[in-house]
């Protein structure tokens, strides 16, 4: 009798416990104001897994940051392209807050892992002052140790140099640090943003750092898709390296990249850096408009772009993409632009590193070959590269994937290169990758369409 008590007081309990959870958690979604696809997402998965949905709801809760938990990134305006000059891309970003683009840049892109290893060596063995990295993907491979190697080379002559690394993305790196003691030893600072053990309860687990970015001594930058690890790059070829970019830039842009990195190691480091306070010097003839998004951005500038981009192409969109999981707004737009004659492309892998991914993404790619878009399924490994090319007007470029995920939760930065040289080159490139893509989809069964749709529902979460 007096254990039928004890479980009937603890059963009804845990019951009010997870209703007052559940309505805390839709209560704060009517207070977010979420996206209605987002919200039923959300409801659907709380109403078929209450004990799971709610404690993920709270910890997946929110995509930007309170002012007191990272300050907003602001870029200063230095020697912006004037506004008779700008293009419409450069407009829309300026409004929401974005510096404008910058002329006077080299710029050049490695879509070859063996070439981005070299390059990324040869800056690291020419540094003089300092070496600033932020890397989502930092592994203990052997192309990473013989950069960690290189680095510590590098430290122990007296260079600067300062690492920060995403501590869910490079979990194993971060739960064993070993392979780091060398380097710490020499002097270098590590950092790893948000980490996971060290304040659980106080950060946000499901808002990443996904940005790239290799600083060298202030005046040039390396930054893109590419991670450190023997998938993206290495100084010999290996079979089904994923195909990837990475790209160089000196001049004034890389002023805010330097400024990204600042915040966001400041953010998280005990030690601080000073913010930036002088534009490097001209390198080139090429116009670039640096653009963080993320959290840590109070408004969706990049998002905004996109979707003003492909309302405002006449010519051609093309995207490379290793994931395609867009909004409804993202996807409308495409097929709009299809209607109005313009050639829409998506270049993606056809089977990518993440199989939920690969059935989230199928149900809109559908709605594209239905639409008379080319959907190219490149069959020979992932492609992890990302860049979207509008027309002749620029080409965008950096680590943001054309997915929810990329353009409303991670930390992002990406490159709008203004240049026709540029665009003629990533064309090339575009279709050189389109030569060896399958053009068609395989048709689904029931299954198949059952479990894709479906998972199109839980997009927003993936």
């Amino acid at each position: 009798m007096e254990d039928s008590l004890i479980y009937f007081i603890y059963f009804h309990l845990g019951t009010i416990v997870v209703d007052i959870l559940v309505l805390s958690s839709l209560g704060h979604m009517v207070y977010q104001r979420r996206e209605p696809t987002s919200m039923m997402a959300w409801l659907l998965a709380i109403v078929l897994l209450p004990y799971i949905a709610v404690p993920l709801y709270f910890i997946f809760r929110s995509r930007k940051l309170r002012r007191k938990e990272k300050s907003e990134i602001q870029l200063a305006c230095r020697r912006e392209v004037p506004f008779a000059d700008a293009t419409g891309i450069d407009l829309i970003l300026r409004t929401n807050g974005i510096a404008g683009a910058i002329p006077g840049n080299h710029f050049a892109f490695f879509p070859d892992g063996i070439k981005a290893y070299d390059m990324l060596m040869h800056h690291i063995r020419g540094a003089e002052k300092e070496i600033l990295i932020s890397t989502y993907v930092f592994s203990t491979d052997e192309v990473a140790r013989s950069i960690i190697d290189a680095l510590e080379k590098k430290a122990r002559q007296g260079v600067t140099v300062r690492i920060l690394i995403d501590s869910a993305g490079s979990l194993p790196l971060y739960l064993f640090q070993w392979p780091l003691r060398g380097l710490k030893k020499a002097g270098a600072q590590v950092a790893f943003y948000m980490p996971l053990v060290a304040r659980p309860f106080q950060n946000y687990i499901n808002l990443r750092n996904h940005r790239k970015i290799f600083l060298f001594d202030g005046i040039t930058v390396l930054s893109g898709g590419m991670n450190l690890s023997r998938e993206y790059m290495g100084p010999v070829p290996i079979q089904r390296r994923w195909i990837d970019m990475l790209f160089e830039i000196q001049g004034p842009a890389v002023f805010h990249y330097r400024e990204i990195f600042t915040q966001d190691w400041n953010h998280t480091a005990k030690s601080k850096l000073p913010q930036p306070n002088r534009l490097p010097d001209d390198k080139g003839n090429t116009d670039i408009q640096v653009v963080p998004s993320g959290p840590d951005i109070p408004a969706d500038a990049l998002y905004e772009a996109l979707l003003s981009a492909v309302y405002g192409a006449m010519e051609r969109v093309w995207i490379v993409t290793p994931y395609f999981v867009p909004d409804q707004s993202l996807l409308k737009a495409l097929i709009i632009a299809r209607h109005r004659g313009v050639d829409v492309r998506l270049i993606t892998p056809k089977s990518s590193n993440h199989l939920l991914a690969d059935l989230g993404r199928s149900s809109f790619m559908r709605d594209l070959d239905a639409s008379d878009i080319r959907v190219c399924l490149f069959p020979d490994g992932m492609i992890h590269a990302k860049a979207i090319l509008v027309d002749d007007r620029g080409v965008m470029m950096g680590s943001a994937n054309f997915d929810q995920r990329s353009l409303f939760y991670n930390y992002e930065v990406v490159s709008f290169i203004y240049s026709p040289e540029v665009v003629q080159q990533s064309r090339a490139w575009m279709e050189r990758l389109m030569d060896r893509c399958q053009l068609s989809m395989a048709p689904a069964g029931r299954w198949r369409r059952m479990g894709e749709n479906l998972m199109r529902i839980f997009a927003p979460l993936l």
